[in-house]
């Protein structure tokens, strides 16, 4: 039995509403589940559903897990049952992507998809974490301009200095201080992991199966560390480094690398000839657009240029945010070539991708750091931030110096609770890694780092691929049918495995 729980700080609770999204579960419905030691959950029609036969209902979870019985929050669920009761073996666990990712929303996007490869063996089901979709939310209060994604991700200044990285930092960690309230604080890992047993007992399953993404790898990691005998067969996709003295600042000082092993896939896209037609080639030769970028990144520090949306100019650190958004799937590609033949065109006025042209809601922007900075101290050292972004920045140009740069975490209040949970090879082998050679968010080399940790438990399967999240999306057809083959019939490679196709 964890002693997690245990560890966990007393809190106090500020109420926090449920969005509208979920049909409402009656306090009477709230009871024991056969066999169980958690709350039952009391299906109904969705207030929006997405998909066919789609239910929800909401999971009371406590605050505080030192205090059971004590303030409790409820977090937004989904499924989708099994129309085949025949072939139904269990319960397929989505974990999202994020921190901040909608696991309600990620059911809808993938649940046809998913239900056609998995045909009846499992029901579907998701959740929303603490802070996200339908389930409790906090907020900063922060001001617009610091809830920009580009100023949520801390670029560097035109020179490289980082003095208003430090400034913005610093306010929006005593702005979330002051503003957050318990539910801010109780947004950790150790916290989603806790949830997701809660989850599984209130389902009344012995065990879960899983398919977890980019952020959820390491929340499917951290479960599948504390709770072994849970665990059925489970699919880590998109993976992050598990390092317990790095999560959250070594997943950011990554994406360097991972821009640098997928930009080229972009410039191999960019100067296809195929793109002429579309007014879309930026260059003759791959080689020659990597320097384009760079360039043209370097002439909106120097002079922003006024774009399609009022008040927000098309900077340098803008464009190459948009970068990092595109290298997410090809699909992304030909939106970021028509800014950039925009940024070029001295009469146009660029139209900014919707990520990019307004704020992020304030408790989107709020659960986006708060499980990051809740889960380990960051360091405080202001002048090894200047240094590191300074070197990060001369060696990795595409990214600018962002991804080594100061966060609010350096300057986060509240102390994590415990520290994070270090993976190892303890347990079932029973995991399936499925991981993009060039994927730019959650880079090959740090899924090394989880598949070194988890040893004879797991097994990777490396796509010859660019992009992030790659099962039923920016994958290859031979990675989704490994995956499709180990969930549907338990059937994993003997060994680590590449796939060309």
């Amino acid at each position: 039995m964890t002693t997690y729980a245990r560890r966990t700080l007393l809190l106090t609770l500020s109420a926090a509403a449920v969005a509208g999204t979920l049909a409402a579960a009656s306090p009477a419905a709230r009871a024991q589940a056969p066999g169980a030691s958690g709350p039952a959950l009391a299906w109904g029609p969705c207030a929006d559903p997405g998909l066919p036969r789609q239910e929800c209902a909401e999971l009371p979870v406590p605050l505080d897990y030192r205090d059971p019985d004590g303030p409790q929050l409820t977090l937004a669920v989904s499924r989708v049952r099994s129309d085949r009761p025949a072939a139904r073996r269990g319960t397929l666990l989505v974990i999202p992507g994020g921190p901040g990712g909608s696991g309600v929303a990620r059911l809808v996007a993938k649940g046809k998809a998913l239900e056609k490869e998995m045909a009846g063996a499992y029901d579907l089901v998701s959740f929303d974490p603490r802070g996200t979709g339908g389930s409790p939310k906090a907020g900063c209060g922060l001001d617009a301009g610091d809830r920009q994604l580009v100023t949520q991700r801390s670029w560097p200044g035109p020179d490289g200095g980082i003095t208003e990285n430090i400034a913005r930092s610093r306010r929006i960690a005593e702005a979330c201080a002051r503003h957050g309230g318990a539910v801010l604080s109780s947004m950790s890992t150790a916290n989603e992991v806790r949830d997701i047993d809660r989850l599984r007992r209130a389902l009344g399953e012995e065990k879960l199966s899983a398919w977890g993404a980019s952020y959820g790898t390491y929340a499917g990691a951290v479960y599948a560390q504390k709770y072994p005998q849970h665990t059925d067969r489970w699919v880590l996709d998109s993976n992050d480094d598990p390092d317990p003295s790095r999560v959250g600042r070594g997943w950011l000082a990554n994406m360097a690398v991972g821009a640098e092993d997928r930009f080229p896939d972009f410039a191999a896209w960019a100067a296809d000839p195929a793109r002429e037609g579309e007014g879309l080639r930026l260059a003759e030769h791959p080689g020659d657009v990597r320097p384009l970028m760079l360039a043209l990144a370097a002439k909106l520090d120097r002079a922003p240029k006024e774009s399609g949306t009022k008040g927000i100019p098309l900077t340098g650190n803008l464009l190459r945010q948009a970068l990092q958004n595109a290298l997410q799937s090809d699909d992304h590609f030909p939106s970021f070539a028509r800014l950039v033949r925009q940024a070029q065109d001295p009469a146009a006025r660029p139209v900014l991708p919707d990520a990019l042209a307004g704020p992020l809601p304030d408790d989107q922007a709020a659960v986006m750091m708060a499980t990051v900075c809740n889960d380990v101290r960051w360091p405080a050292s202001v002048a090894a931030y200047r240094r590191a972004a300074a070197v990060d920045r001369a060696r990795h140009p595409l990214t600018a110096g962002m991804p080594a740069n100061v966060t609010p975490c350096a300057f986060w209040k509240d102390a994590p609770v415990q520290k994070p949970t270090r993976i190892t090879a303890d347990g079932p082998s029973n995991i399936l890694m499925l991981q993009n050679r060039r994927d730019p968010y959650s880079p090959y080399a740090g899924a090394l780092k989880l598949r070194q940790a988890l040893g004879d438990r797991a097994r990777m399967v490396t796509l010859d691929h660019g992009g992030h999240e790659a099962y039923l999306g920016n994958g290859t057809a031979c990675g989704d049918r490994a995956v499709t083959a180990f969930l549907t019939t338990g059937r994993r490679p003997e060994r680590d495995a590449y796939c060309a196709d």
